[in-house]
């Protein structure tokens, strides 16, 4: 089997078990992990945030975003430009008002109410959306490749932290040399330290 098929083969195991998750279980557990999250000093040093907006079966990201900005977080979040097949960065400062439902149902910031961030290089930390993790820092996304490419993007590189339910966590991932590993992986069971560099 190719690493691609191997790759969508765990994709699809990972995403039956997340979404088995009862509605209820998955914001308890999303609040406990995104607590943590807000623990680490990579965070609590940070200026500049990039977040995303869950979908689906996702850990529930939303009051996370909102908890950064009442802590005086600068908040970017991504929205899918489909003709270069990139992402691009805007600032919010109000969600319920900056966002809407976009690419594939995600929720993306509105261009004619957020600033496009023309300088990326000021993020201090990103928190990526994924499938599956495992604990040396490996991270397998949806196949689009977005944010490896962002990643690439980047001047510098930012604290890069993971936050997945437990049942994400997995043994091994194929993965490729375009693929980023993870600084930080949160579950609601425990912090693991990816980069020991980062400590």
């Amino acid at each position: 089997m190719d690493i691609q098929a191997r790759k969508q083969t765990l994709r699809q195991r990972i995403i039956a078990a997340r979404e088995n998750l009862a509605a209820s279980d998955r914001l308890h557990l999303s609040k406990k992990i995104l607590s943590s999250v807000s623990s680490l000093p990579a965070y609590q040093q940070a200026s500049t945030v990039l977040a995303y907006l869950n979908f689906g079966a996702e850990l529930d990201t939303e009051h996370w975003v909102e908890h950064a900005l009442r802590d005086g977080k600068r908040v970017l979040l991504p929205r899918v430009n489909k003709a270069s097949k990139q992402l691009e960065l805007y600032q919010v400062s109000e969600l319920q008002q900056d966002v809407a439902a976009g690419s594939w149902g995600i929720r993306e910031p509105l261009p004619e109410r957020c600033i496009k961030e023309e300088a990326p290089g000021t993020i201090d930390l990103i928190l990526l959306p994924g499938v599956a993790f495992t604990r040396d820092g490996g991270r397998l996304g949806y196949g689009g490749g977005f944010y490896d490419k962002l990643l690439a993007r980047l001047p510098h590189r930012p604290a890069l932290v993971a936050a997945a339910f437990a049942l994400q966590v997995v043994a091994g991932i194929p993965l490729e040399d375009t693929d980023q590993r993870m600084d930080w992986l949160v579950t609601e069971n425990e912090t693991i330290c990816c980069n020991r560099e980062r400590e």
